[in-house]
């Protein structure tokens, strides 16, 4: 099956690339090699590679900056999908495009596949927008919202606490902000799983199961790095709120995405610290750290 997977750099990519299931012919530029809103090269990677299933990991995240690149993320994170959508439709191909928690905003109970939007933030509305010129541009697609993405691959916040418990003293994270931590590598499987079953038009919420804070997830990324060895010592973590380290954007309270209507489609994730020590003790026999 031929697959072209956008954003080839990028976290979700590059885990999708590595387990691509047995045969999967996957092509998976990255944004110097195609830019989805470039409409003539969309066209063009469509002619030549004839991909059966296009999966949409390519997208503007860079939440603070978002607030004063609002265009240039409006154009990857809308105008591209809706193009890459187009594309797909035109061709007879299979369209899976991810999007994200931060599309929803208030609230302190786990968000369901039909609540309304209403984020918080330019990146969050800028997704939104996104999922709404993907599902008009192509009623067959599937739509998959997850949260909190993290791998061994490009900048996160797991690499970040990792970088400062090593050269800082000590730390303070955001605690009033709560969602699911998830592993691009569990992410890649789920949307495997939902190429291979050939599903259509649906959206479904994905993430590692479980919830926690900004400051819990800091907190067991430094406990299980220094248990494996990936840090050599343990620095004092303190809570802060929100109002205590204001950022451009405004983040969710609570973002974490309600899993019951996927858990019997595509299966139960395992709990975030689970997956979060997968990933960090293979960093650790790989020497990244």
């Amino acid at each position: 099956m031929r697959v072209l997977i956008t954003g080839g750099a990028g976290q979700v990519a590059r885990e999708l690339r590595r387990s691509a299931p047995v045969g999967m012919d996957v092509l998976a530029p990255d944004r110097g090699e195609l830019n989805i809103a470039d409409a003539a090269a969309v066209r063009d990677v469509m002619a030549r590679r004839k991909p059966e299933v296009v999966i949409n990991a390519a997208a503007y995240t860079a939440v603070d900056a978002a607030e004063r690149e609002t265009e240039i993320a409006e154009k990857i994170n809308c105008d591209g999908a809706r193009l890459l959508a187009e594309a797909a439709r035109a061709a007879d191909a299979r369209f899976v495009h991810i999007s994200t928690d931060y599309i929803f905003g208030a609230g302190a109970v786990f968000h369901r596949v039909n609540e309304p939007p209403a984020p918080l933030n330019a990146y969050g509305m800028t997704k939104w927008r996104g999922e709404q010129a993907v599902r008009e541009a192509n009623p067959d697609a599937v739509i998959v919202r997850t949260s909190w993405v993290y791998s061994m691959f490009g900048t996160n916040f797991v690499k970040t606490i990792l970088s400062l418990a090593k050269s800082r003293d000590s730390l303070t994270i955001v605690s009033d902000q709560v969602g699911a931590p998830t592993w691009a590598f569990g992410l890649a499987g789920a949307i495997w799983r939902i190429v291979e079953r050939g599903m259509k038009a649906t959206t479904l919420h994905w993430s590692d199961s479980g919830v926690a804070s900004w400051y819990d997830f800091a907190v067991a990324i430094q406990e299980i790095a220094v248990e494996i060895g990936l840090l050599a010592r343990t620095i004092p973590i303190d809570p802060i709120l929100t109002a205590d380290y204001p950022t451009p954007a405004q983040r969710p309270p609570f973002s974490a995405l309600d899993l019951s209507e996927t858990w019997p489609i595509l299966g139960r994730a395992p709990h975030w610290r689970a997956n979060l020590r997968a990933m960090l003790e293979e960093m650790e026999k790989k020497g990244q750290a």
